[in-house]
């Protein structure tokens, strides 16, 4: 095990809206220092229909997040009438005005595939998507060209604000584990899933501690325990 040393985040105990979720997370002995040292989760979904969120992640992928960007702002720029253009307007609009935003043919592909499956009804809205648990869901939109398990899982925490969805296929959050547990090489996926069972049911809020002691990493000293 580590210690996370130069955070800027002083030991703090529980303390915000996930402040159940870090109570239960500190029995891991491997979690509690990195809780201590990064201070409160401050993890927040943000609020956009599920449609939007995916149109946005493909347009993301790998790409620059700059140049995404900018390639949306031009994308939304078709379509001024609207803070984000609904699928039906997709639909409608020519490839080849997608194409000079900037977006490939394959993303182009995907996000017309996106459009048609929200106008069709298989992306549910932000309040229909209450109706699924989080493996109906990833189940439901996998079969959208461009759509993974790992993009379905980010929509889940960072849209829908689900607790316990653990994307054990991130790098980050293996990389967190490593070396959060002083690892010499990531744990695979199944490794972690494993690890994981005992953090549930708050294992978006052990991604995000996760994601953060990989960040950590890269600019601060970390030293055994």
């Amino acid at each position: 095990m580590v210690e996370i040393v130069g955070t800027g985040a002083p030991p703090a105990k529980a303390a915000g809206p996930w402040a159940k979720a870090e109570r239960h997370l500190r029995k891991d002995p491997v979690l509690k220092p990195v809780i201590r040292r990064i201070g409160p989760c401050t993890l927040a979904a943000v609020e956009r229909e599920p449609y939007e969120a995916l149109v946005r992640a493909i347009a993301h992928q790998q790409v620059h997040g700059r140049a995404a960007e900018a390639i949306l702002g031009r994308f939304l720029a078709l379509h001024p009438a609207h803070a984000f253009p609904p699928p039906e307007l997709v639909l409608a609009t020519p490839p080849e005005a997608m194409r000079a935003c900037g977006f490939s043919q394959a993303k182009i592909a995907a996000i017309r595939d996106i459009a048609e499956k929200a106008a069709g009804g298989l992306v549910p809205t932000r309040e229909g998507c209450a109706r699924y648990a989080d493996a109906e869901l990833i189940e439901r939109l996998v079969v959208i060209r461009g759509v993974g398990r790992w993009t379905v899982e980010m929509l889940l925490i960072f849209t829908l604000g689900r607790p316990d969805v653990l994307p054990v296929d991130d790098f980050g959050v293996r990389e967190g584990w490593k070396v959060a547990a002083g690892l010499e090489a990531q744990p695979k996926p199944k490794e972690l899933a494993g690890l994981g069972e005992a953090w549930a049911p708050w294992r978006s809020i052990a991604a995000w501690y996760l994601w953060r002691a990989a960040d950590a990493a890269k600019r601060s000293t970390f030293k055994p325990q």
